[in-house]
């Protein structure tokens, strides 16, 4: 089943690859991996603002994670052209913005990495951190970036 397919099994739609707001690319390719640079929560066409444990929960947090996790498949099909390319999805970054005493970071964080595998099967397994933060840019709730190993074109 191809990649797309899957997504449409899931219920899922990409959002339109986000264009960089400062001075980088979404994506480097390079030695056979795709470095795809961090992605915040765009929930419903909005950025996903706050800081979990002051005035987001961590439902809301998951749900920042996944949409998160949806702009990295996003900026990797408009850089590989096609999702089939992905071979795994290697490596996962989730940063939370968050209070000093919260501490659900991986839970937050599950919201990417239950996307990936849900996407990718056993491809979709990753190493991951999850890390809390006291601010992130314009404000988000999650940033996710990605290591993916892809597959010659």
């Amino acid at each position: 089943m191809s990649i797309d397919a899957k997504l449409a099994e899931l219920g899922l739609t990409l959002p339109a690859a986000a264009a960089p707001v400062a001075a980088y690319v979404p994506v480097v390719i390079a030695g056979g991996l795709a470095h795809v640079s961090g992605q915040v929560s765009i929930v419903d066409g909005q950025l996903l603002k706050g800081r979990l444990g002051e005035d987001l929960t961590l439902e809301d947090g998951v749900r920042g994670a996944q949409a998160c996790g949806l702009m990295i498949l996003a900026q990797l099909k408009a850089a590989l052209g096609s999702l089939d390319r992905v071979e795994r999805i290697v490596k996962l970054g989730a940063f939370i913005n968050s209070t000093a005493d919260f501490t659900d970071q991986p839970k937050v964080a599950n919201g990417a990495s239950e996307l990936m595998v849900a996407v990718f099967g056993e491809a979709g397994k990753h190493a991951r951190s999850a890390v809390g933060v006291p601010v992130l840019p314009l404000g988000v709730a999650v940033e996710v970036d990605a290591v993916v190993a892809v597959r010659p074109a």
